[in-house]
């Protein structure tokens, strides 16, 4: 895999824990925690989305789903 690929699911991965960890978040949430600008949140978020790992209950808002996710570090 190219290095900018290998960044993205690493920081894809990152969001998914932060959001797992942190209950319901913001968009707002993440590009602060994450320092990178909204529409490339709302891409990563996209990709998490479609498959199934968070979902967004109320605009600008995002939970993880009930699905079974193996983490590792």
């Amino acid at each position: 895999m190219k290095p900018t690929t290998d960044r993205m699911l690493i920081r894809i991965k990152d969001m998914y824990k932060y959001i797992r960890d942190n209950g319901t978040v913001t968009t707002q949430d993440l590009v602060d925690e994450f320092g990178i600008t909204p529409r490339t949140i709302q891409r990563d978020l996209n990709v998490l989305a479609f498959n199934d790992l968070v979902i967004s209950p109320t605009r600008g808002k995002w939970t993880t789903t009930h699905k079974k996710v193996k983490v590792t570090s």
